[in-house]
């Protein structure tokens, strides 16, 4: 199987290039936002032909269950900053692109493959080799042009989609490249911070600091099971 693995930042290729090294999985950075998202997918599809397209990287957490080094693996997607109104279509909701998914779901195949890493994290011995604190979660992540870095953001966001797992900046425009061409997709997101308990970003930097090295390890347990 093709594997491709794409990031937005400098600091998660370096993670995941040191995970995958000496390996065939493709791990390439896009940048950070939508449009970046967006285009790093197409370019690896056009150039790599990967047979499954994976975004991996942190993200901000929500819910009472979700801690800092949990793993959000994505059920659905959506975008939380994408509203094309009521004038033309009724039917389209908030958070969907006028003609596409409201909702862009996970390839069936990937994320029963990734339930089988929630087992691992589980398991006494951690045998995934991290030595992570960490649980497994799916659920909805959300994506927009937007760093959460205050309360009050993520109360808006949640104020949309309550049931949200995690908010990040590119994996549903990934989802979306991956939707139109056809590529079955999934994304991966280690928590680095809880927006709704945190103050100026701290818990991302403290994150970045102690523990990103040990997180990204279970991406390449996830991929091993492909």
């Amino acid at each position: 199987m093709r594997i491709g693995i794409i990031v937005a930042m400098d600091k998660e290729l370096r993670q995941l290039q040191e995970v995958f090294k000496n390996s065939d999985v493709l791990v390439q950075k896009c940048g950070i936002g939508k449009v970046n998202a967006a285009l790093g997918a197409q370019r690896m599809i056009n150039e790599f032909h990967p047979d499954c397209i994976i975004s991996s990287g942190c993200a901000g957490g929500n819910g009472d269950d979700v801690n800092i080094q949990d793993v959000i693996v994505s059920s659905e997607l959506c975008y939380h900053d994408v509203y094309c109104g009521t004038a033309i279509d009724e039917n389209t909701i908030y958070g969907q692109v006028q003609g596409l998914p409201a909702r862009y779901q996970a390839d069936s195949y990937l994320l029963q493959k990734s339930l089988e890493c929630r087992e691992i994290l589980s398991s006494p011995d951690k045998s995934c080799g991290a030595e992570l604190n960490s649980t497994l979660h799916t659920g909805l992540i959300v994506t927009g042009d937007w760093f959460v870095d205050s309360k009050e953001k993520m109360r808006d966001i949640i104020g949309h989609f309550p049931e949200a797992k995690a908010v990040d900046m590119e994996s549903c425009a990934i989802a979306q490249t991956c939707y139109i061409n056809k590529v079955p997709f999934i994304s991966f997101r280690i928590i680095s911070d809880l927006p709704l308990k945190d103050t100026d970003a701290s818990q991302y930097h403290n994150f970045w600091d102690n523990v990103a090295e040990r997180s990204f390890q279970i991406t390449k347990t996830f991929v091993e099971k492909l």
